[in-house]
């Protein structure tokens, strides 16, 4: 393999990746940070925020700072893994997903276009990612 094609940890790149996964890892970094931020205002119980306090977690603020936190780390490790072609990012992106389909029903009462955005966003990486399967890690 061309030396120009390896990434600095030795990983070989294929210059031939799917459009569809660039995009998959491309929505996970930027939901990554993007849930990353929302986390840090709903830990600080910041006045920024929508009031969720007739939601499903009721007016614990924190408890959605934590579902942020979490969501942002596996949008971040899997769309790092996906521009790699390993598996785990493919795993976690579908976990990912699934997780954050859920919170789009749980935000539709209270924030209806950010949880449709959401559900929306979750079936285009589902679609991305189970469209480019062939693609990445053998074996």
């Amino acid at each position: 393999m061309d030396e120009h094609l390896k990434e600095p940890d030795g990983h070989a790149t294929d210059p031939n990746r799917p459009q569809w996964l660039t995009f998959a890892a491309v929505v996970m970094f930027t939901v990554g940070a993007l849930q990353l931020i929302s986390a840090i205002y709903f830990l600080a119980n910041s006045t920024r925020i929508n009031d969720l306090s007739h939601g499903a977690f009721g007016p614990h603020a924190w408890v959605w700072g934590v579902w942020s936190l979490l969501l942002a780390a596996l949008s971040l490790s899997a769309g790092y893994a996906l521009l790699q072609g390993r598996t785990y990012g493919r795993v976690i992106a579908y976990l990912w997903a699934g997780m954050v389909t859920i919170e789009g029903f749980l935000m539709l009462r209270e924030a209806p276009w950010y949880g449709f955005a959401s559900i929306i966003l979750a079936v285009l990486v589902m679609y991305a990612v189970s469209s480019t399967s062939g693609w990445g890690e053998k074996g």
